[in-house]
């Protein structure tokens, strides 16, 4: 039932269906491709490296990857007190098969955007009736 591929692949209790829920929220991909990319760093440079995400967004994508085991939260007896974020074993796991996705974008990425938009077009006829 665990193996893949198998007749039972992506079945609700597939280790594979597991990998692509894991990341599921856009922000959480984001996040890991980011720490694999620049290693661990404190929320604030992690947000500023990523662009365009809100603090409160951040914290809840980084406390989804924590609860995943795909980063850990390492907290330093500083004054101030210091948090920094890095992959585990299992979020840096994931880097190689993140640069795939990212390859099969760039190349059908263009195509993909193409039938949504014939897709979206032909919405629009039915509802017109043109």
């Amino acid at each position: 039932m665990d193996e893949f591929p198998g007749e039972r692949a992506y079945t609700s209790d597939c280790r594979a269906r597991l990998a692509f829920e894991v990341l599921a929220n856009r922000w959480d991909s984001v996040v890991v491709f980011t720490l694999g990319e620049a290693g661990p760093m404190r929320p604030r440079r992690l947000r500023a490296r990523i662009g365009g995400i809100s603090p409160k967004v951040l914290n809840e994508a980084l406390r989804r990857l924590e609860r995943n085991g795909l980063v850990e939260r390492r907290a330093y007896a500083e004054a101030p007190p210091r948090v920094d974020y890095a992959l585990t074993e299992a979020g840096t796991a994931l880097l190689a098969p993140m640069r795939a996705m990212g390859e099969w974008a760039v190349r059908y990425g263009d195509a993909v955007l193409d039938a949504q938009e014939r897709h979206t077009a032909r919405g629009r006829e039915r509802l017109t009736g043109a």
